[in-house]
């Protein structure tokens, strides 16, 4: 008889315990609720997110939102190269000396940049019935053609001199080609963008 009433005195005592606990728990989890500004999940809230799979059941709805998130970032990358942010250029566009040369070519007025718009004069003029205008505008462009590559060379020569002054000659990369290449393109079609106005030339 003894050891049954240890027993039934032993068991009233374990409840009150799980119970002073449970309230415990309740009050912590209510407080971060508070301090949270959201209610707490309920117990069947907390088992579902524990249950929730990591990968997706409906596997359509994971490849569209893999392909959206995929879509943003390279939109995201897109934007960024056009506006010039370091960190999204192709490595030919990256560094301080680079934005330097692009700031002072697109501050320049090269005359490569007029070459399309020329090229598509000379094809238009190619249709005249006219074997003088045609030899004519043949010849136009290739002397505009020689004059932009000439005034792009010049280019080149420029802004290695004058970054020879700002950084010294150690300390120069190699960028008479580059700047050469941007002179040659509209400026609207240039990639990043211009980030200066015409005569804007950097110090």
């Amino acid at each position: 008889m003894a050891p049954r009433d240890n027993a039934n005195t032993a068991s009233p005592g374990a409840a009150p315990t799980s119970a002073a606990d449970q309230a415990t728990a309740d009050a912590i989890a209510a407080a971060e609720a508070i301090g949270k500004g959201r209610p707490t999940p309920t117990r069947k809230e907390r088992e579902a997110a524990r249950k929730r799979p990591l990968v997706p059941n409906d596997r359509k709805q994971a490849a569209r939102e893999h392909r959206e998130k995929v879509n943003a970032a390279r939109e995201r990358a897109r934007i960024g190269m056009a506006n010039g942010e370091e960190k999204y250029l192709p490595l030919r566009d990256k560094g301080p000396q680079k934005k330097w040369v692009r700031d002072y070519v697109d501050a320049r007025i090269s005359i490569g940049e007029f070459l399309i718009p020329v090229m598509f004069v000379v094809i238009i003029l190619t249709f005249i019935p006219s074997v003088e205008a045609q030899t004519i505008s043949i010849l136009a462009l290739w002397a505009f053609f020689l004059v932009a590559v000439l005034d792009s060379t010049l280019l080149g020569f420029i802004v290695r001199r004058k970054l020879i002054q700002k950084h010294g000659a150690d300390k120069v990369e190699k960028v008479r080609w580059y700047a050469a290449m941007r002179s040659l393109q509209l400026r609207a079609l240039r990639l990043p963008k211009p980030q200066v106005k015409r005569g804007q030339f950097p110090d």
